[in-house]
């Protein structure tokens, strides 16, 4: 993160450090660091939940490394078992998003938007989560774009059934944080940071935390993330 700060202070034209970074592991933690932030790098999940109460706006969307622009999640469950959503409803869902429940309930879509009653639960651990879906317990998977693309080298990935993808999603905004940004300071901040993959010092930070660059967010794509957030009538 020390060198991801220095080369966007470097490509945002200001003085070394004049950008500081930090990683936050947990929502917890992230929330923690919130507190006094102007930007936040968030992913997915965290922007749907906490966007509102901490007065978040996006600006650029996040190309991971191996992923591009955007991300498809996947729901697995023991292959035979769920075929509708209703299905679910006895399950628990686990998933590395499960810290935010509504964005799991409605990632998948309006025809795949899960029951209410279905528990959903925070889990990094992913291969036991899959392994115990294999075995017929009583849980389903929501994996993210990295994970549902390592599904199919899983030795018992047969034992398996990808029930539903989301549509096409940015795994993670850049935003600003309220009004704690003076306003003169974003433009060269998002030139900074567009400029990134282009310089051989910014490319190698980007590479370091599994980024290749930023893209604006466009009006569609802020269409379909805040349509997430809306329950369907």
């Amino acid at each position: 993160m020390d060198a991801f700060a220095a080369a966007l202070a470097k490509a945002a034209g200001w003085a070394p450090g004049q950008v500081v970074a930090a990683y936050a592991p947990s929502e917890k933690e992230g929330l923690a660091r919130l507190a006094s932030a102007e930007v936040a790098l968030v992913p997915l999940p965290f922007y749907l939940k906490h966007a509102q109460a901490l007065h978040l706006t996006p600006h650029l969307v996040v190309e991971q490394k191996g992923l591009g622009p955007s991300e498809t999640w996947t729901l697995v469950a023991k292959k035979g078992r769920v075929n509708k959503p209703q299905d679910v409803a006895g399950l628990t869902v686990l998933s590395i998003a499960g810290y935010a429940p509504a964005f799991v309930r409605a990632v998948l879509g309006p025809a795949w938007r899960l029951p209410e009653s279905t528990a959903v639960k925070e889990s990094a651990q992913v291969l036991s989560a899959l392994r115990r879906a294999a075995q017929g317990e009583d849980v389903a998977v929501l994996l993210d774009g990295a994970q549902g693309n390592a599904l199919a080298s899983l030795p018992f990935a047969a034992d398996l059934d990808v029930v539903a993808h989301s549509a096409p999603l940015p795994a993670a905004l850049v935003t600003t944080v309220g009004n704690r940004l003076a306003p003169a300071r974003w433009p060269p901040l998002e030139k900074g940071l567009l400029a990134l993959p282009k310089d051989a010092a910014g490319a190698a930070a980007l590479d370091g935390i599994r980024m290749v660059g930023f893209t604006p967010v466009d009006k569609a794509t802020l269409q379909v993330v805040r349509g997430l957030a809306v329950p369907p009538k």
